[in-house]
Order: C-alpha cells, then structure tokens, then sequence
C-alpha cells in the first residue's frame, strides 16, 4: 500500500543543502510573481548549476533557500516543481529524521490523486524515488 507524506509546511526542506534546480518556465513564472524581468530574476536569484547544465536558486548564507523567510516560503504559489514534488515524488536516506510530514497509507488511486493535487503533476509519477 502506498505512503502518502502530508506536508505540515516544517521548512526543514527548505534549509537542508543541496540545489534546486529551475527550468524556464519556472523562471518565468517565479519572475512574473516577483515582479521582475527574467533577467533581474536570474541575476538575483539564480546561480550555474555545478555541472553547469542549467540554473538553480541561490541560498541564504546559512545554505537555507532564498525564498525561505522565517517559516513560510515567500513564492509559495509558484515554488519550482522540484519543491512541490518533495516529499512523495523523492525522498533522500534518512529523509523522516528531519521531515515532519505525517505519513499515512493510501490504496492506490487515492495515494494517486492526493500526490497530483500536492504536486501539479498527473499519474503515472515516473520520478517516484524510494
């Protein structure tokens, strides 16, 4: 039986190092919500991914992520997919020592809708991770 994991919103994805990417529409889209051009966007708020394949959002000093302020995430609406997809689409080792989502067992067609609500995206979940 499938696990679905209900986000109580903790941040503690949101400080945990490590690189969110962003695509161009998700750069377009985060732009448009900050009132910025793509350019200013990318400027401020993105640097080249380490293998130099695309862009990611910068972090904070304390390697938290620069949307994050205080508790809440301030392009929440928009954040990228990668962030919706946390925590049922990947999961890393050890990911529920700092997660604080509560876990719960689904049938399938309900762990099925509840994901594609939480995350924007429609079955079948290709990128599901462990």
């Amino acid at each position: 039986m499938p696990v679905f994991y209900e986000c109580q919103r903790c941040t503690a994805c949101c400080r945990w190092p490590g690189t969110v990417t962003v695509s161009p529409a998700e750069i377009t889209r985060l732009a448009a919500y900050l009132r910025l051009t793509e350019h200013e966007f990318i400027q401020r708020h993105t640097r080249l991914r380490e293998d130099r394949r695309g862009l990611a959002l910068t972090e904070q000093p304390d390697r938290a992520c620069v949307f994050l302020v205080g508790s809440d995430c301030a392009v929440q609406p928009v954040k990228p997919q990668q962030c919706r997809d946390f925590p049922n689409l990947w999961r890393f080792p050890e990911f529920s020592r700092f997660c604080r989502a509560i876990p719960g067992d689904l049938v399938a067609a309900e762990w099925e809708r509840r994901v594609a609500a939480a995350t924007g995206r429609s079955p079948p979940f290709l990128s599901v991770i462990g």
